[in-house]
């Protein structure tokens, strides 16, 4: 019995006590939620997790942060690391995109190590075993593909990103619409090179039914992947990404028809102008699932500050009604993210979900801010540290320059203004 089961038929769960009372909400509001499709709570049942974190309308907005190998930087220690950086930085999952090494070994070790819900692209698996083979990436089999995300799943993966709406008729959209970036999603651009070698449909798709199937034994959540995603503001809203959106949409209704928690992915790049219209179709075209959104970036001039362009993005796109965000480090665009990279990104895409949970109205947000405020008139710089983001930072930054009056710091010294009565 799933989750999504057993809030519709009102029966006890853990899951949803736990998650209600993380968000100091009614366990009535989460079980309708969940029973609805509008909630999500990734949670593999061979899992034991130290952290439950629920997501959906009416919730917290939810961190993501992306670590994992490449083919040219291999090294299982370093991505434990950023792990443990993504956590202390108050991350509520990790997604493993590993596609270099021992792909399950590596797997075996994040999700030991982690305390927070782990998510995977089976697709990468896939297509490093077909590559492994002397084939080309055009030619990922779809009995392996299934193969990898069964895999995974009895792995302990808690959900998975799956292409499901790059299928045939999409990519003939995509022919004619004229992209300046074409395909940036990896998992996408893989799905069209086997769509347009073979002219076979995407299995995900065509084979949907099956996918669910799986999914439902270990009650593992889908994360409907935007393979068409823009990847840069010039391609932000075109028929391609528009057309992919509304075969999600359809695609969460088989879902829920089938017991299987499932949220939607979105863009990508959009500038400011268009990110309302993005979510407010996304939660139209999705039957309000819950939206995972990779920033959005609103400019694709600043590399080395894309955790920047995609924090001002998320901000909007949260308080317009995202529900999870993907972080965006420093290195996007790049390299590899170090393990400073994974810390700024956390810190900017919850800054930017902060901001946004206050205009949501979220249960204890704007009181955060207050406390905060109350303290800075205040000059004390204990409590100020206690309730700001990133306390690490705030007493780095802090012991730099220790002025004479320790009440104040050095940008204005005796003629602090907070100091007038």
């Amino acid at each position: 019995m799933t989750l999504m089961r057993d809030a519709q038929n009102k029966r006890n769960n853990d899951l949803i006590r736990i998650a209600a009372q993380s968000e100091n909400l009614s366990e009535e509001f989460v079980r309708k939620g969940v029973a609805r499709g509008t909630i999500v709570v990734p949670k593999n049942t061979v899992r034991k997790l130290e952290k439950i974190a629920a997501v959906g309308k009416g919730l917290r907005t939810k961190i993501n942060a992306n670590i994992g190998t490449s083919p040219d930087h291999i090294n299982i220690k370093e991505e434990l690391a950023k792990l443990g950086a993504a956590v202390r930085a108050g991350v509520d999952a990790v997604m493993d995109l590993s596609t270099g090494g021992n792909l399950t070994e590596i797997r075996k070790e994040i999700l030991e190590a982690s305390p927070v819900q782990v998510g995977t692209v089976p697709i990468y698996e896939a297509a490093c075993r077909t590559v492994a083979k002397g084939k080309n990436v055009s030619e990922i089999d779809a009995e392996l593909l299934f193969d990898v995300i069964e895999e995974q799943v009895q792995q302990g993966v808690d959900f998975i990103t799956v292409h499901c709406g790059v299928n045939k008729a999409n990519v003939e959209i995509l022919k004619r619409q004229g992209r300046l970036t074409g395909v940036v999603s990896r998992g996408g651009s893989f799905l069209v090179k086997c769509i347009n070698a073979t002219g076979k449909e995407n299995p995900l798709f065509e084979q949907y039914d099956r996918l669910l199937k799986i999914v439902k034994k270990y009650d593992v959540t889908l994360s409907l992947g935007d393979g068409f995603r823009p990847g840069s503001v010039f391609d932000s809203s075109d028929g391609t990404q528009l057309a992919e959106l509304s075969v999600l949409g359809e695609l969460v209704l088989k879902a829920r028809e089938a017991g299987v928690q499932s949220m939607i992915e979105g863009p990508g790049h959009v500038p400011l102008s268009q990110i309302e219209a993005n979510v407010t179709l996304a939660n139209k075209l999705g039957h309000e699932a819950p939206l995972y959104f990779l920033g959005p970036l609103v400019t694709d001039i600043a590399p080395g500050y894309d955790h920047i362009t995609s924090a001002i993005g998320g901000a909007l796109a949260a308080s317009y009604g995202v529900d999870f965000l993907c972080y965006v480090t420093p290195a996007e665009h790049l390299r590899l993210p170090d393990i400073h990279d994974v810390h700024d990104g956390v810190i900017s895409a919850r800054i930017a979900g902060h901001a946004a949970d206050i205009v949501k109205g979220i249960d204890g947000a704007k009181k955060q801010d207050n406390e905060m405020s109350k303290w800075r008139k205040a000059r004390n710089w204990e409590k100020q540290k206690e309730f700001c983001i990133d306390p690490i930072k705030f007493e780095k930054e802090r012991k730099k320059l220790i002025p004479q009056e320790e009440d104040v710091c050095t940008m204005c010294g005796e003629f602090c203004a907070m100091r007038d009565k």
